[in-house]
């Protein structure tokens, strides 16, 4: 007679090795489908928005994963950035002065900037700033200074903006949105500005195409030109201010 308690006819009771393998083997099914649910399309972390948290924090703000506009070509013959700027009547800052290089904590208090919005100064130690990406929310001007002190290009604009302005700029973002950020400054008096380690476009009103290459000619003659290596916080792969243009 087979014996074989409350288990029914023909089967064994489990082991503890076999509790142990079945938990195993559940572990792995569960991250499994963990990886599956957060691999996302290749672009770290940030789909969309590509935010790469390799170069620093979110620090809370909601990425901007909105379908954008596909911006128009650069002109032929290309232009300098002192030419686009003028185009489109935006003003061109170059070579400010350098205001400082200090590491900060939350809680110190937060600089007053020489210029809105900032290019250069003390800035929230890491690894606390402003990561890649483009953000729905604004960022901290001392997070960004740091992401600057690293050879970013962040592109701000006016919240105030209508809604086919602001996807136009998200579109050109996501054309170079390696070593790059984006995010609406609702404390700057431009419609739509540029920022780099010393550098400054600020555009009062938005001129469509001539705008927008305004932007692109900056970011081309900036990216990279700052005290720290722009690779030290790695950027994601893929296309950015410094494919061509002057470096």
């Amino acid at each position: 007679m087979n014996d074989s308690g409350s288990g029914g006819p023909g089967r064994d009771k489990p082991t503890p090795l076999g509790y142990l393998i079945g938990l195993a083997m559940a572990a792995a099914i569960i991250g499994g489908l963990y990886l599956a649910f957060t691999a996302g399309g290749g672009d770290d972390d940030g789909a969309a928005a590509h935010i790469a948290t390799s170069t620093g924090s979110t620090n809370g703000l909601a990425p901007d994963d909105r379908a954008a506009t596909a911006p128009p070509p650069a002109p032929a013959p290309a232009t300098n950035s002192t030419a686009a700027a003028a185009a489109a009547g935006c003003r061109l800052r170059v070579e400010l002065p350098e205001e400082g290089r200090d590491h900060l904590t939350r809680e110190d208090p937060a600089p007053e900037y020489g210029t809105v919005p900032p290019t250069s100064g003390d800035h929230i130690g890491p690894p606390l700033q402003q990561a890649d990406g483009a953000y729905i929310e604004t960022a901290a001007p001392q997070d960004i200074v740091h992401s600057l002190e690293h050879g970013r290009v962040a592109i701000q604009y006016d919240p105030d903006l209508p809604l086919s302005d602001q996807l136009a700029i998200k579109g050109l973002y996501d054309t170079v949105y390696s070593g790059a950020l984006l995010y609406p400054n609702p404390d700057m008096k431009y419609a739509v500005a540029a920022t780099a380690w010393t550098s400054l476009i600020g555009c009062r009103q938005f001129r469509g195409d001539a705008t927008i290459n305004a932007i692109r000619e900056f970011g081309r003659s900036h990216y990279g030109q700052a005290p720290e290596d722009v690779n030290v916080f790695k950027p994601l792969a893929g296309p950015s201010f410094g494919d061509s243009g002057e470096q």
